[in-house]
């Protein structure tokens, strides 16, 4: 071998080499931009991903602000319903006071130990016992014996009800 064909050899050699380099870091330089481009896609996902997590916190937050706010409208409305109710028993208690105080000045309802109940009263107030408010007893026992004449003190001049004097 001669020496010139030595030296082509060599030089084969290196630009065999030199092509092989070339590959290798055009080959890295590929790899390493398509890794550029899938972090900046990742990154991308991952924006989109934090907007949709603070979204859905927001969500969240509206959501136990609005149970809160429903809470205390709740318990407005149940100091509301007592108030009420306390109102209620109130004016309750008054009419129960009134009517006794009514039941103590009506002569027709007895007091003391045979004091009659609050049903009984309305009862002759309404005419169910109203013959026993009668005064005018001669009128009612002519009126039985006769039923076809027509006395002024007579029920049946008035309907039903009794007549008190």
């Amino acid at each position: 071998m001669d020496s010139g064909q030595l030296i082509w050899i060599i030089v084969a050699i290196i630009v065999v080499l030199a092509i092989i380099a070339a590959v290798v870091v055009l080959g890295r330089r590929r790899k390493t931009e398509a890794n550029r481009n899938k972090a900046v896609e990742m990154r991308e996902q991952a924006r989109a991903d934090e907007l949709g997590a603070k979204e859905r916190e927001a969500k969240a937050l509206r959501a136990e602000a609005d149970a809160k706010q429903a809470e205390v409208e709740s318990e407005r409305l149940r100091a509301e319903a007592r108030g009420t109710q306390q109102e209620a028993q109130s004016v309750r208690a008054d009419i129960e006071e009134r009517r006794r105080k009514a039941d103590e000045l009506d002569p027709d309802v007895s007091t003391g130990k045979g004091r009659s109940t609050q049903a009984e009263a309305e009862a002759r107030r309404e005419g169910g016992g109203g013959e026993e408010l009668r005064r005018d007893r001669s009128a009612r026992n002519h009126v039985e014996g006769d039923a076809g004449t027509h006395l002024p003190g007579d029920d049946q001049s008035h309907g039903d009800r009794p007549r008190n004097l």
